[in-house]
């Protein structure tokens, strides 16, 4: 018999519901980017403000990109995501605004002239990966290392063409660089020998800039070994992989089908 007019729908049907919710973050993402050409992102902590040593650092490479004619793409957030996006303002350039909605209401900075809202999380990342030619990040919180370390598992694993990550402020990251260094690559050997290689770490904005920019203009490449060179693209910024059919085996002491 058909539900009551005022009984809730199951958990089921609203869980299939929710994929439509989904589906609009994703189809009002790719039809708003998807003319942007090459772009930069550049995140870091939402907190320091204006005169903050970050926060201006994080403004003049900003308008260092726009003056170079590269969109600049930030979490839209206050902190050194508005740092950047005014900072592309006042190079006149593109300044693209990925906001994320958080319990405790993030607000958005007003220097966005691409403007996007997102609910999820794993929507709002899909945008950054598909349409950053570059990540430069600044000292931030769990966030920003999460972001950071997603993008090195993306070009670790061929999932994603290799890009520039570009960690600037030297104090901030040095102590995690020689740990990755000396305990996970030569301590646990739980990375490879080359890994580090795909991070460029520098205190010199207009450094970070150029190694961009000569990624962006084809004058410099990513180590070869990290080329994704086959597979195609499956549409939301990475690469299909091999899907190999899973061993079954009635009896564990036969071989593997």
């Amino acid at each position: 018999m058909p539900n009551h007019p005022n009984t809730p729908p199951s958990p089921a049907a609203t869980e299939s519901w929710r994929v439509f919710k989904i589906m609009s973050e994703f189809v009002d993402g790719f039809e708003t980017m998807s003319d942007l050409g090459p772009a930069v992102k550049v995140f870091g902590s939402a907190r320091p403000g204006p005169g903050a040593p970050t926060y201006e650092s994080a403004r003049e490479i900003g308008r260092v990109f726009a003056e170079r004619r590269l969109p600049v793409i930030t979490g839209g957030g206050p902190g050194v995501m508005e740092a950047a996006n005014r900072g592309a303002c006042e190079g006149k350039g593109v300044s693209v605004g990925l906001n994320i909605a958080l319990p405790h209401e993030q607000e958005p900075n007003p220097y966005q002239t691409i403007k996007l809202d997102f609910n999820y999380f794993f929507c709002r990342k899909v945008m950054f990966v598909k349409y950053a030619s570059a990540f430069v990040i600044f000292p931030g919180g769990f966030g920003t290392l999460d972001e950071f370390f997603e993008s090195l598992t993306l070009i670790q694993t061929l999932k994603i063409d290799p890009f520039p990550v570009v960690c600037v402020d030297s104090k901030f990251w040095r102590g995690l660089f020689d740990w990755v260094g000396d305990t996970m690559r030569d301590g646990y050997q739980t990375i490879s020998p080359g890994d580090l290689d795909l991070v460029h770490l520098t205190d010199d904005i207009h450094e970070a800039a150029d190694i961009v920019m000569d990624y962006v203009e084809g004058r410099k490449s990513a180590p070869e070994r990290y080329s994704v060179g086959q597979g195609p693209d499956s549409g939301e910024g990475t690469r299909e992989g091999v899907k190999r059919r899973a061993s079954v085996r009635m009896n564990p002491d036969e071989p593997g089908i």
